[in-house]
């Protein structure tokens, strides 16, 4: 059972999770849920990635910030939209390749692991490390977002270093598989419909999802890393650390703000169907 959230706690998570620049790693995140070959196998599925690739994003983006950010109508809205798209989104072990449903709670846990995980990294390697205290209330401000699925409390860490523990148990274990490889392909490389003008970030992306993945990961996805590519990803984050800061906060937030607006959306007209699968 987890302890009561404090204020204060709560205070620390919201600071870290309403900076935008943590959707830098939704690319090194999506990446590394696709490595567990359960999940792989339900999106490769059920996911029109490439007719859609960005609403699995935006999906994930609505449902983090309305369960971190939202009040109880809101979140209690975007945990019933997720689970009716979750709800056909199952199969039988098939040739080797494991059973799945998305209403597993170990995949679930699996999923939220990796937003934590990302959004870890790529925080402390803008502002530096983080204080024990702050880094455990961020790991239990992430407990929710399994927790309000089927994943309930149980098997989420309390603290920093329970979750490296977890983490780094649950790395060595990830299979990238075809499928896997097959979907990264679609979203980094340009062959899924990505809107008009959206392919000249790719290079930038490929470039953050490389960077912030583990070096294992990254190998068995096939990224070319040397040392050349290493010191243009560290360039790219050591100018981002020293902007982020120096803007306004309507920007700094503004993913946050702008997918709190959709959820309201949804919520107040309910019939639409919500994207994301």
């Amino acid at each position: 059972m987890h302890a009561e959230t404090t204020d204060d706690e709560r205070a620390d998570f919201r600071r870290h999770g309403a900076e935008g620049v943590l959707l830098l790693g939704g690319g090194a995140a999506i990446l590394l849920q696709l490595a567990d070959p359960r999940v792989a196998r339900g999106v490769a599925k059920h996911s029109g990635f490439r007719e859609r690739p960005l609403d699995r994003l935006f999906g994930t983006l609505d449902y983090v910030y309305a369960i971190g950010f939202g009040d109880e109508r809101l979140a209690a809205e975007a945990v019933r939209a997720v689970n009716r798209l979750h709800a056909p989104v199952r199969g039988d072990a098939d040739g080797g390749r494991p059973a799945y449903s998305a209403f597993d709670a170990d995949a679930q846990r699996w999923v939220a692991s990796t937003l934590l995980a990302v959004a870890l990294t790529l925080h402390e390697r803008l502002e530096g490390p983080l204080s024990a205290a702050t880094a455990d209330a961020i790991v239990r401000g992430y407990a929710p977002l399994g927790g309000r699925l089927q994943a309930a409390g149980e098997g989420w860490p309390e603290t920093r270093a329970e979750f490296d523990d977890w983490w780094h148990e649950r790395l060595v274990a990830l299979e990238v598989g075809d499928e896997a490889r097959t979907v990264a392909r679609s979203l980094l490389t340009g062959t899924s419909a990505l809107p008009l003008g959206a392919g000249v970030l790719l290079p930038f992306v490929r470039l953050m999802t490389a960077a912030l993945l583990p070096a294992p990961v990254r190998a068995a996805y096939g990224f070319r890393w040397t040392p050349r590519v290493e010191r243009v990803a560290n360039g790219w984050l050591g100018v981002i650390a020293a902007v982020w800061p120096l803007l306004p906060r309507a920007i700094r937030h503004a993913p946050m703000r702008a997918s709190l607006r959709r959820a309201e959306r949804r919520s107040r007209y309910a019939g639409i169907e919500p994207r994301g699968r």
